[in-house]
Formats: C-alpha cells, structure tokens, sequence
C-alpha cells in the first residue's frame, strides 16, 4: 500500500521545526505497527526558489519507508508512507493534521503489488 498525503493550511512555524519532523518519523513506523530498522534522517532543504524551502525527512521500515517534505512558506507538507503491508492510516493523518496545524488533507491510497497492476504495465523478465 502506499498512502501519498498532501496538507494544506498549515502553521509556517510548525512545518519549519526539524525536531517535529523527526519526532513524527520515530514515532510513525510503532503507530502503523511497522518495524524501524533505522534513526529518522531529516535535513533542511534551500532551493533556487526562496520560497521552496523546508524540511524532508525518511525513515526507512523493514516494510518500504515513510518519508515527508515541508514547505513552512506554502503551509504545505507532502508525505509517503511506503509499505508491502496494508495499514490503519487513520491515526496517522489525525496526528498529521495536529502536529502541523493543517487545514486541509488531501489522501490518495495507491495499491502495491503486481497483482494491481493491469498486465500491459506489468514487469517483463528477459534473459540474456
């Protein structure tokens, strides 16, 4: 499954604070019953757009990963969360929304999995 997020309305000061970008990605993979397998990396980003700036973040699971970029000028944030498993996404977005002051949640849920994949897109093995 994969769950793309996009929040809108957010608080500037909140989406520009690193510290809750990696508190939410240390906390996520337990609340989705995930398996970390490695410490949240989370950077601040400056762009040739002034206004593009922000915070990005990953934090890989034994599942995929979940990842979340922040533009504090925008009240924007985008997030992934990556997994082979399906999941609850509902407390996350709750705590999505609260943590960031979002006004606003956009949701789309992608299948994973060839099964889902009509058989024109799906992979071709060849050999050499």
């Amino acid at each position: 499954m994969h769950l793309v997020i996009d929040g809108f309305g957010g608080d500037g000061r909140l989406l520009a604070d690193a510290s809750l970008v990696r508190e939410m990605l240390d906390l996520y993979p337990d609340m989705l019953g995930m398996t970390k397998i490695c410490e949240p990396v989370v950077v601040r980003y400056q762009g040739p757009v002034p206004e593009d700036w922000g915070i990005s973040g990953v934090v890989m699971i034994a599942e995929s990963h979940i990842a979340v970029h922040t533009f504090p000028e925008r009240g924007m944030v985008w997030a992934d969360i990556f997994s082979c498993r399906p999941f609850q996404a509902g407390p996350v977005l709750e705590d999505l929304r609260r943590r960031f002051g979002l006004a606003e949640l956009s949701v789309q849920e992608l299948p994973r999995g060839l099964e889902h994949l009509p058989a024109s897109a799906q992979r071709q093995t060849i050999s050499g």
